[in-house]
């Protein structure tokens, strides 16, 4: 514990710097109503960050929007690398050949959190970024694909924390009969989707990424519910998953080898067959 009181001028700057990442440009109302900042404190903290470079300023729309410079405040940032240096080409190609937008999580206490997404190359995206989100182990899809295939001593003592969480989206923990049956279930068909609960307007299906027999992080698709059904986007986009999937986790284990990385190779269109249910695969994917 800190024995003084934060200084509320760089939590103010910091919030301000979150905002401005939820969305590509900012007009003052939007961030007034977003932070709860008053409006002076707001122009003198954007007139900062301007100065600083950090922010641009279009006075013509009266909008704020952040600049490349940003990425200076997280290169020193090295938490995670291989697992996004062996992602990263795959889910480009995903995304580059069927244009949904596909994320990679990992495991963060008591959740996961996305380290890569390709929201910025794709066109059916719902959201600005999603980098950084924390998302639920129990109810949300990246995460339940990673809890469902850790070995049974992490998972007890995961579950037992979670069950203490005062997070809404957390709460399928305190049934714990309920959630080992929803997480056997995703173990035997391989994959796992959404709480149909949680934001409705789009749905999630992820997978687990493995490295060495151990789950490492989770890689996980999401689409418009108006768009496709859970079956259907199971059906259409589920081979072409478990193919990049299956990539990821032979290029992690490549590394973690040192030996060389498996070829790239062009991610395949999906099948229209429903696929065969999965047999329960080591307890360790993501």
């Amino acid at each position: 514990m800190a024995s003084f009181p934060p200084v509320r001028s760089v939590e103010r700057a910091i919030e301000l710097l979150q905002c401005l990442n939820r969305q590509p440009i900012s007009t003052l109302d939007l961030l007034h109503r977003q932070t709860g900042l008053p409006k002076p404190s707001l122009v003198r903290l954007l007139q900062t960050l301007v100065a600083k470079g950090l922010v641009n300023h279009a006075p013509q729309h009266g909008a704020y929007y952040l600049t490349s410079a940003v990425h200076t405040l997280s290169c020193g940032y090295h938490s995670e690398p291989r697992i996004i240096e062996a992602a990263a080409p795959v889910a480009d190609a995903f995304t580059a050949s069927l244009k949904w937008p596909v994320a990679v999580a990992v495991f963060d206490t008591d959740a996961v959190v996305v380290r890569y997404s390709t929201i910025a190359q794709s066109p059916l995206s719902l959201l600005h970024s999603s980098i950084n989100m924390r998302l639920s182990l129990v109810s949300r899809a990246l995460g339940r694909a990673y809890l469902a295939f850790c070995p049974p001593d992490e998972q007890e003592i995961i579950l037992g924390l979670l069950a203490q969480s005062t997070d809404p989206e957390d709460e399928p923990a305190a049934d714990l009969q309920k959630v080992m049956a929803t997480l056997e279930d995703v173990r035997a068909r391989g994959y796992a989707v959404r709480n149909p609960a949680v934001r409705p307007v789009s749905n999630t299906l992820a997978l687990p990424i493995f490295e060495n027999g151990r789950v490492a992080a989770s890689f996980g698709l999401t689409w418009f519910s108006s768009a496709l059904s859970q079956e259907e986007a199971v059906s259409t986009l589920y081979p072409a998953m478990k193919e990049a999937a299956d990539k990821i986790s032979a290029r992690l284990t490549a590394l973690d080898g040192n030996s060389k990385q498996p070829a790239m190779k062009a991610v395949r269109a999906p099948s229209r067959k429903k696929p065969a249910t999965v047999k329960r695969a080591p307890r360790q994917a993501g």
